[in-house]
């Protein structure tokens, strides 16, 4: 599988004709036959008994196209036709970054055509309608892509025409976010497909045609529909009472009207389920003055949320400021929380305003709170209580306006349970709780952030930096994330300054620091044809053996089948070998091999197994 391959592809026989045609060495196929499905078929499960169904280890249910009918209609009149396209526009996109990861999983290391054909072939498997791919075109290395499909038979175009009969605009609005995900975290950047003919209109069949993002004219429409809220994955973040009452989703109109930058770093990025959730969590609770306690992992950026609630706030055009209760020591905390007066203590050599004051009329956020002391945290009780703070060394007590947004990565309940929190200072924190879910469980995000990433550091460090090699999507996407948002970021950072101008960042740029990546990926990483680092890894390795041979790599190569030697116990020689010289370390070893320690670390496991 190469990274770039396109086809015109229809059913029919196997039968291939046509030469390599075009830029980039593109093939052209007159006949296709779709591959065979049963890879896909078997991971579909029934438990009558209880109730279950599975498609992999995903739980699926099945439903009465009507009963879909009488929710499309409900959504329809209740929402408003522009309100229920986005809302099932969205619930197609997550679906289709679901079976993404199921693609990686079945077909991982097939040809590019088979690999990315699960999706259409999922969506007949699941009863939605018949795919006929027209045409398929990716170069993954450079962000090519167009796709061009034939929906037959369509569920969702036969309840629509029953509901509302035919009309003048296309009606598949699940299964055209369904395209849209899949391909987006196929293709490693955001792709979006339009549906130019459809049943509902009249058409004989339904056409849809996908390309990226920013090869479409006159997206804003898709955009809303895929963003419902207007702060996340905008260059600019305008908050206005004309864009208040245009797009009623984001502040209300009652709240002032400053226009606020955004930089490229400081942007919301993301389009999963659980994305969007926290998104209108944000929306809900901006234009009131309520605490915030944001929960979640290390790295699912707390902070870039709590900075984005101000921004949409009443309080933008305050001060936004915040502190690491965890970085600062603990007899400097209240100082730094509450200020100081001159000559309070050895060093307070002037008098100093502190965090709480600083922040007045705006924002006040409060990361890793669940390191503060039980003093401090008293203290800081008195402060959120009263409105009022008394600076160290001082007798007067001064008002402050502040809007407190917490953060922490553990679970307050049980450090109330274990006494290293205060109960009642939990209960002021905790009125309006936003989980953030971690990356692993929003994988619909991870396209989005890969170009948001790319471009940012692209730009940073000069590189001229392509894309992202099909393997390295895969790998990007397979990964479990234990470092979330902040260990991608730097991942892909890693990987732009590593690969070369004019080339596509590889796997072998990204998973350098003892990452464990699954069997299937790893399985992935042996085929030169995908992958650029080892097609250089293999051809220093023919010059290795040319010389090992005395200049004849074909003698050596004789000798080995000659000697009856099979490819495992080479291998397994190699390897151990390899452990030897390096006396026993590993990422050494696997130095001496041209791969990476993960790849070693596999290999051996394999041959113990």
């Amino acid at each position: 599988m190469t990274d770039k391959q396109a086809g015109i592809l229809r059913s029919g026989g196997p039968k291939r004709t046509g030469d390599a045609i075009g830029q980039c060495g593109t093939q052209i196929f007159d006949r296709f036959d779709l591959p065979d499905i049963e890879d896909l078929a078997s991971r579909l499960r029934f438990s009558p008994r209880t109730g279950r169904i599975w498609l992999d280890n995903n739980r699926m249910i099945l439903m009465h196209t009507r009963a879909l009918g009488a929710l499309r209609r409900e959504l329809v009149e209740t929402l408003g036709i522009s309100a229920a396209r986005a809302l099932l526009i969205r619930m197609g996109y997550a679906s289709g970054a679901q079976d993404a990861e199921l693609a990686v999983k079945v077909r991982g290391t097939a040809s590019f055509t088979d690999f990315f054909l699960v999706g259409p072939q999922l969506h007949a498997l699941e009863g939605i309608v018949n795919v006929q791919p027209v045409r398929l075109e990716s170069d993954t290395a450079t962000g090519h892509f167009y796709g061009e499909f034939l929906w037959h038979d369509s569920a969702e175009d036969e309840v629509h025409i029953e509901q509302f009969g035919f009309g003048s605009e296309s009606a598949c609005w699940m299964q055209q976010g369904y395209a849209s995900g899949y391909t987006s975290v196929f293709v490693g950047r955001p792709v979006l497909f339009r549906e130019v003919e459809c049943r509902a209109t009249g058409a004989q069949a339904c056409r849809i045609i996908g390309k990226p993002l920013s090869e479409w004219d006159a997206t804003d429409e898709e955009l809303r529909y895929l963003q419902p809220q207007s702060f996340a994955n905008r260059d600019r973040l305008i908050v206005s009472n004309r864009t208040a009452q245009a797009a009623p989703a984001t502040v209300p109109a009652a709240a002032p009207s400053p226009e606020v930058p955004a930089t490229p770093e400081k942007l919301l990025v993301g389009a999963s389920a659980g994305f969007n959730m926290v998104c209108h969590m944000l929306e809900k609770v901006a234009g009131t003055n309520a605490t915030v306690l944001l929960l979640g992992e290390s790295g699912v950026g707390k902070e870039l949320f709590a900075q984005t609630l101000h921004r949409i706030s009443k309080r933008a055009s305050g001060p936004f400021v915040a502190i690491n209760c965890a970085a600062i020591p603990e007899h400097l905390i209240e100082s730094e929380l509450f200020g100081v007066e001159k000559g309070a203590f050895t060093g307070a050599t002037e008098s100093r305003a502190g965090r709480f004051e600083r922040a007045h009329g705006g924002t006040l956020f409060l990361d890793e709170i669940g390191t503060l002391t039980l003093q401090a945290q008293g203290k800081l009780l008195r402060a959120l209580q009263e409105g009022e703070v008394e600076r160290v060394g001082d007798r007067k007590s001064r008002k402050v306006d502040v809007r407190v947004v917490a953060a922490t990565n553990v679970n307050l309940r049980d450090c109330t349970r274990k006494g290293t929190f205060r109960e009642d200072l939990f209960f002021r924190l905790n009125v309006f709780p936003i989980q953030i879910p971690p990356l692993r469980d929003r994988r619909a995000d991870i396209p989005l952030l890969m170009e948001h990433f790319l471009k940012q550091f692209r730009s940073r460090h000069g590189k001229q930096v392509t894309g992202f090699t099909q393997r390295a999507i895969n790998g990007l996407f397979a990964y479990d994330w234990p470092g979330n948002i902040r260990e991608l970021e730097n991942m892909i950072e890693r990987g732009v300054i590593l690969a070369a101008d004019g080339e596509a960042v590889d796997l072998c740029h990204l998973f350098t620091s003892g990452e464990i990546l699954s069997a299937n990926v790893l399985a992935m990483s042996g085929d030169g044809l995908l992958n650029p680092c080892g097609q250089r890894e293999a051809a220093r390795a023919k010059e290795t053996v040319a010389g090992a041979g005395g200049g004849d790599a074909g003698s050596l190569i004789d000798t080995l089948l000659g000697n009856g030697t099979s490819l495992d116990d080479l291998e397994e020689q190699l390897l151990q070998a390899a452990v030897e010289r390096a006396q026993g370390n590993i990422s050494e070893a696997a130095r001496m091999l041209g791969i990476t320690r993960p790849q070693l670390a596999y290999r051996l496991k394999r041959k113990i197994v």
